[in-house]
């Protein structure tokens, strides 16, 4: 099922509420374990919502570019980071992003990948933007059968295989390519019926080929 068009635009003001029902703090904090962050660097943070990444992020020292094609998303995360240094919004999607080749250290995709048509042409882009050295993390669902995520908030896919995330990230040129639990569950509820889904999170890495980069694989 295709998410319903202004989903995103009607749940905007709800969606810090609801995303702390879904998972915690400790997701983001993994993520930006595994990147190493540091600050002064440059993140894209795709499907960036109301700025859950962007946050953990600004706290380091990094300027942030956050990615959201929701314009009410945009606007909250544009009420709650008023007067924030070193955050700058654009509008895009994950297949398409509004960013030059090479013009990131980091890029981020927290719980996007399952709301895109074409996952792997997404993390092309996100490897595309990527400077040699440069690392991207997605933090996404694992495989899961519970289908009214699909009607009640319009996800595309029913999470992934964990393997097949690792080869859509050496296929888009990325090395040192990690794919490992991130320690943590997404919890939703159905609105109607008993029906509760619990799926675990994976946190996936890899590097663009460049100075300190290695060749050594994982799953």
């Amino acid at each position: 099922m295709v998410p319903e068009e202004g989903y995103f635009d009607r749940v905007a003001e709800q969606w810090d509420r609801m995303r702390a029902q879904f998972f915690s703090e400790a997701v983001r904090e993994r993520a930006l374990a595994v990147a190493g962050v540091r600050p002064g660097r440059v993140a894209a943070d795709i499907g960036a919502g109301t700025g859950f990444m962007a946050e953990g992020l600004l706290r380091r020292g990094l300027r942030v570019i956050a990615v959201e094609p929701s314009t009410a998303m945009r606007a909250q995360m544009a009420r709650k980071f008023a007067g924030a240094e070193g955050l700058e919004l654009r509008e895009g999607t994950a297949e398409s992003l509004p960013l030059p080749d090479a013009s990131v250290d980091y890029a981020f995709a927290n719980m996007c990948l399952h709301h895109v048509e074409d996952p792997l042409r997404a993390i092309r882009e996100m490897a595309r933007i990527l400077r040699p050295g440069g690392v991207l993390v997605v933090t996404d669902l694992d495989e899961h059968r519970f289908e009214f995520l699909r009607t009640e908030h319009h996800d595309r896919w029913l999470g992934f295989r964990r393997e097949e995330v690792a080869r859509w990230f050496r296929g888009a040129g990325l090395v040192d390519v990690r794919v490992e639990c991130a320690g943590e569950d997404c919890c939703a509820r159905a609105s109607a019926g008993d029906a509760h889904a619990r799926v675990s999170i994976f946190v996936a890495s890899g590097r663009k080929p460049g100075p300190g980069t290695g060749g050594c694989d994982a799953v």
